[in-house]
């Protein structure tokens, strides 16, 4: 459906509110249009463009009209439901709660007013029958919490500090339905433990290496160990206890150049931002205002209150993401990020312990699209956010309030959908590769020796030499080993050939 013929159509839900209340910067997932026709269709960016019949209009074109009719057929954004109702008096809400106060999207609407920030409404609900806030056919859901005022049942990500939104997208529902257990349980059946072992340790610095690459970052070697040692660390401590204040800080100092290494969460304004050759800044990200952090900090350490029982991927891109975005540190914050990732999914048992998924270098691998899933929030708040900047780099937000609740409120869909192909795609590609080579390695190993008895450390050599070139070993490295023959080193390839073409097979 072209542009065009939207405009000739009469807007409903929240594309209407969004131009009635002119509420700009929010790119919505779904809008709705009132036309001759059932019918939706995908634009260019992506945003589900659905045409009701005219028996679903509204009858009055109101603001409470609209909201209940996006409650209904639009995907659930409280951000936005949040600009909604900082743009109408708070008489008008708590008036038409009180004329249907048992009607289940007055409930609803009642909840999410106060769930936002809205001010206390007095009201008595009598009705005994409890609504779900969530269809759980269409969204993500957490633990149910039963908010008896409103007769509702809170089954949200969050709470009001961090409440992220995750819609059941047709291929995020077919990425969790992945086993990664199962893949994991396969791989240890086919390769030995030793082999596993020796695996890990390269992985783990496949993942310090690519992590830290990511940030453009090339750390002294005692710095990658300690990180490689804090991955070793992971899912060691409780949920709680990871995400808190002092084990974040903790985590940070080991990190960090010791210079830059903070005694806390910030308490200053920060963004992420790109130096242009005229010397100004070209601002990319501007992070959560400092009044902020610690209660998003706070949101983000109680998830698992309401995600006991949610898919560790899930909690994985909702802890990772949610840190990344409020950066509470001055540095580290990416590096940090991944870390949880690996935490979370050792500590609810999905890889085993001293084994690592090595995301970092999947993502490096798609940094375009990491970059561009990031951006998914960044935009929106660079839309809206306004702020000074002065001569010295200090950046001052001007408008905090109409910004919060997009830090508050993120749609995490994508972002979860991301996490998932990463990590599909590090445990059928990454992972097999290694331990495929290990255990060819150490076949071929034993084939050089039965050729010549020769120590292990010169077989490890020839083998290094022989791998550098595709088989054969360069007339520059035969210089190494004067003491073999050319029919010796003949065979050598030849093994090697016939070793490694079952890595190129498999």
């Amino acid at each position: 459906m072209t542009p065009t013929v939207r405009e000739e159509m009469k807007k409903a839900g929240f594309v209407w509110l969004q131009e009635e209340l002119n509420i700009h910067g929010f790119e919505l997932s779904h809008e709705s249009y009132i036309g001759t026709t059932d019918k939706s269709e995908l634009s260019s960016s992506g945003t589900v463009i659905q045409t009701f019949k005219s028996k679903y209009d509204v009858k009055d074109d109101n603001v409470i009209s609209h909201l209940e009719f996006a409650l209904k057929y639009d995907d659930l954004n409280l951000a936005f439901i949040k600009e909604v109702f900082n743009s109408i008096k708070h008489q008008t809400i708590e008036d038409y709660i009180k004329s249907k106060p048992n009607r289940k999207y007055p409930r609803i609407i009642g909840y999410l007013y106060e769930f936002t920030g809205g001010r206390p409404i007095d009201v008595i609900v009598t009705t005994t029958n409890y609504e779900n806030i969530l269809d759980s056919s269409k969204y993500i859901t957490g633990n149910i919490k039963k908010i008896s005022k409103w007769k509702v049942n809170d089954n949200l990500l969050g709470t009001n500090e961090f409440c992220p939104i995750i819609r059941r997208t047709a291929e995020l529902s077919e990425l969790l339905e992945w086993n990664i257990e199962g893949a994991m349980e396969s791989l240890e059946h086919e390769y030995s433990p030793e082999i596993f072992k020796r695996a890990s340790y390269y992985l783990y610095k496949k993942e310090s290496k690519s992590s830290s690459e990511i940030e453009n970052e090339d750390p002294p070697q005692d710095r990658m160990e300690k990180f490689i040692a804090l991955l070793e660390q992971a899912g060691q401590k409780s949920f709680e206890e990871s995400l808190s204040e002092r084990e974040l800080v903790r985590i940070q100092n080991t990190i960090v150049d010791p210079r830059y290494a903070d005694n806390g969460f910030r308490d200053f304004q920060n963004y992420v931002g790109q130096t242009m050759r005229d010397a100004t800044q070209k601002i990319h990200y501007v992070c959560p205002p400092p009044q902020f952090v610690d209660s998003l900090m706070n949101g983000i350490a109680n998830l698992n209150e309401k995600n006991t029982s949610t898919k560790t991927i899930i909690k994985a891109a909702m802890v990772s993401f949610g840190f990344v975005y409020v950066h509470p540190f001055e540095d580290g914050n990416g590096r940090i990020h991944r870390f949880l990732i690996h935490d979370i999914l050792v500590r609810d048992g999905i890889i085993p312990n001293n084994t690592i998924l090595p995301v970092s270098a999947q993502i490096l691998s798609n940094i375009g699209e990491y970059d561009n899933t990031l951006e998914l929030l960044s935009t929106m708040i660079n839309r809206k956010v306004q702020y000074d900047l002065n001569d010295s780099g200090k950046l001052s937000v001007i408008n905090p309030s109409e910004i919060e609740g997009l830090y508050r409120f993120p749609d995490l869909t994508n972002h979860t959908a991301f996490l998932a192909r990463v990590i599909r795609t590090t445990i059928q590609k990454d992972i097999p590769e290694e331990l495929l080579f290990l255990q060819c390695y150490d076949e071929l190993k034993s084939n050089i020796q039965s050729i010549v008895d020769m120590p292990d450390n010169r077989i490890d050599r020839m083998i290094s030499f022989l791998h550098q070139n595709e088989g054969r070993l360069s007339s520059r490295k035969r210089k190494f080993y004067p003491e073999l023959s050319e029919t010796e080193i003949g065979k050598m390839e030849e093994a090697y050939v016939k070793v490694f073409a079952k890595q190129k097979n498999k």
